[in-house]
């Protein structure tokens, strides 16, 4: 796998003297500002946006859309429960939702078979999950607000006809 690649997705990111020179201040005070931002719960982490497509060994893994219909704990309601889910390794994140069903996590693994042992094994025996309805992504066309381009002309219109 390409190493910068590999950095990226164990959430590589710049350093606080790179960042000072892209700002135009500091790396004391570049320092300041992430400390204070982590203080404030606001700064979490770093996460880049890749197109996993174009890289074969990044494209093996495997990423899931899974709903979880739940049974709430009594004096913690959902949020005990989305938290125990949300600790496993597999879950890249997780939602509490309205609708026909009450968790929404996004899961990931080395392949469609890790993925189905996951819900299978550890997710779907939870005390208190009622029925789960796993979703594989099969190619992703827009991820965190950017277009990923196809491997035909991108900025060709569609025919417009009379």
């Amino acid at each position: 796998m390409n190493p910068v690649l590999k950095l990226l997705l164990e959430g590589g990111s710049l350093s606080t003297a790179q960042m000072a020179q892209v700002a135009g201040i500091s790396a004391a005070e570049v320092e300041q500002h992430l400390e204070q931002l982590k203080k404030d719960k606001i700064f979490l982490g770093w996460r880049p946006v890749l197109d996993l497509s174009r890289e074969a060994a990044a494209a093996a893994a495997v990423r899931a859309v899974i709903e979880i219909k739940v049974t709430p704990e009594r004096g913690g309601g959902f949020n005990r429960f989305a938290e125990r889910i949300a600790k496993f390794d597999e879950v890249e994140s997780c939602y509490l939702m309205s609708g026909g069903y009450d968790l929404l996590v996004f899961a990931r693994g080395a392949s469609l078979q890790k993925v189905a042992a996951f819900v299978s094994e550890k997710l779907s025996t939870v005390e208190g999950v009622l029925s789960t309805a796993t979703h594989f992504m099969l190619r992703c066309y827009k991820e965190q607000g950017y277009l990923l381009e196809s491997d035909g002309d991108s900025s060709s219109r569609l025919a417009v006809s009379p």
